[in-house]
């Protein structure tokens, strides 16, 4: 007869981060996968531009489909978590109540991370054109114009990205993630 090992499920978690568009919470993410996946950890990236193309395609920017495209992802994130995962999502998620919704799907591993870029700063980044054209009314219900954004109460983080670099951001992330025993210290 053979003895087993048992086998041990690593803890899950999602790291949630929103904030503005262009606050730096892709960019934020990004820096943090290859810090978690040199630790051994498989990670699972849920951006928002990208789920918005893949899986909520269908979905507009009223703020019942804004809640359907937070929810479906943290059940999604929440599945992932739930089977030892690591979960690293970007989304402006503007509501409180739907961020609320994901923190209890999810569970005690749920960590929100609050981007506070000033929206004089994100609107200088725009790349993309959005809060110039939000701001002449070709963009509707555009988050921090037009549509409100509601920054979280009582994040676990709080990362600035005015004078901080998204390795040193990802760098106190990480941090923060052994300091809670999601991770092991290097």
């Amino acid at each position: 007869m053979s003895s087993r090992e048992p086998v041990v499920t690593p803890r899950g978690a999602c790291v949630w981060f929103t904030g503005l568009s262009g606050s730096g919470k892709s960019t934020t993410a990004e820096a943090l996968v290859p810090l978690l996946e040199a630790r051994g950890r498989t990670v699972t990236v849920l951006d928002g531009d990208v789920v918005r193309t893949h899986l909520t395609r269908e979905l507009g920017f009223s703020r019942e489909d804004r809640d359907t495209n937070v929810r479906r992802v943290g059940y999604v994130a929440s599945e992932v978590v739930r089977h030892g995962g690591l979960v690293v999502a970007a989304l402006v998620s503007p509501y409180r109540d739907a961020r609320a919704e994901v923190r209890a799907m999810v569970g005690d591993d749920f960590v929100e991370v609050f981007v506070d870029t000033p929206l004089e700063v994100v609107e200088a980044r725009d790349v993309k054109g959005w809060y110039a054209r939000a701001r002449t009314g070709e963009v509707k219900e555009f988050t921090g114009v037009s549509d409100p954004y509601e920054p979280p109460l009582d994040p676990e983080l709080t990362l600035e990205t005015t004078d901080t670099t998204p390795q040193a951001n990802a760098q106190l992330v990480l941090e923060y993630l052994e300091s809670r025993g999601i991770l092991a210290s290097a």
